[in-house]
């Protein structure tokens, strides 16, 4: 059997969510490492979140791995599948960026996907191209519907409380404090001072 690289260090990630509670992760677990041993990994680690909703960006097992990531600990991350490590594109785009950063390589067994070639730094970025294109999307649909609210006549931000001078004038002539004044209007002093300015 041919090896690649036998010193590269190998750390496997696997998890079972909590709806699939009574899952075995031996499944995933079992094909990572006989993966690793056809490529010739030596295999660092194994980290199992067992019963752990993917929605969750923060897991044990996950938190311990990304210790170890920057710690320099392993030299590549291999899961069964995408949806097994994040729980969404955001979050699987956060750490590739962070592997790539540390010089971390990242295999998904199923997807066929290893950032180490062409092909899977393809992947990643088009990953994160994607990503931005949704941040792009959400900041142009905020402000299409600023504008939309702007043309339909809507004030935006918080609505102007109304101060009442007369009310500013008689709790000064009773000897409150500007910021007490303030406080008892639920406005800012700078918002009374310039209300009693203007009828001074």
């Amino acid at each position: 059997m041919k090896t690649e690289n036998p010193n590269l260090r190998a750390a496997i990630y696997a998890r079972v969510s909590t709806v699939n509670a009574g899952q075995d992760p031996t499944m995933q677990t079992r094909e990572l490492e006989e993966y690793c041993q056809r490529r010739g990994w030596q295999v660092f680690g194994t980290y199992v979140d067992n019963g752990v909703s993917g929605k969750k960006d923060s897991r044990p097992e996950l938190n311990r791995m990304m210790q170890d990531a920057h710690g320099r600990r392993f030299d590549v991350v291999v899961v069964w599948r995408f949806d097994r490590f994040a729980g969404s594109v955001s979050h699987l785009l956060r750490a590739l960026e962070s592997f790539s950063a540390l010089g971390i390589q990242f295999v998904s067994l199923s997807e066929h996907v290893d950032t180490s070639t062409p092909t899977g730094k393809m992947v990643f970025t088009v990953l994160g191209a994607v990503a931005e294109l949704e941040r792009n999307l959400i900041v142009e649909r905020v402000r299409a519907g600023l504008r939309y609210a702007r043309a339909k006549g809507k004030r935006l931000g918080r609505p102007r409380k109304s101060i009442d001078a007369a009310q500013i004038k008689s709790m000064r002539a009773s000897g409150a404090s500007w910021r007490v004044i303030a406080r008892n209007l639920g406005v800012s002093v700078g918002s009374v001072f310039a209300v009693a300015k203007r009828v001074a």
